[in-house]
């Protein structure tokens, strides 16, 4: 962990995902730069959904668990599929060369 200066601290993790979620956080990536009109990484989109349920959080009354940080409703159901091709089709998808190869 180390302060950056605008007064935020930043942390450094490894966290292993299903294909699924990072499929997901595409998904998310995807939505956040058309909001936002720029490039998002995955990491950003990961950062801002941790941020949007910090403040989604703090706004419930006392008692409510916080949203869960990866979305329970699926983006997109993945066919069972051996798992390098799930892989392969999730970076494709996020990536935007699904169906070009």
């Amino acid at each position: 962990m180390h302060a950056l200066p605008d007064g935020e601290a930043e942390l450094t993790l490894v966290v292993k995902l299903p294909w699924e979620d990072v499929a997901r956080l595409g998904q998310e990536a995807g939505r956040l730069a058309a909001q936002w009109r720029r490039p998002v990484t995955l990491e950003e989109a990961v950062s801002h959904r941790l941020r949007s349920s910090r403040v989604a959080a703090h706004a419930k009354p006392a008692g409510e668990q916080p949203p869960a940080v990866t979305s329970s409703a699926s983006v997109s159901s993945l066919p069972s599929r051996p798992p390098a091709e799930q892989a392969r089709q999730a970076i494709d998808r996020i990536n935007g060369t699904a169906g070009t190869a």
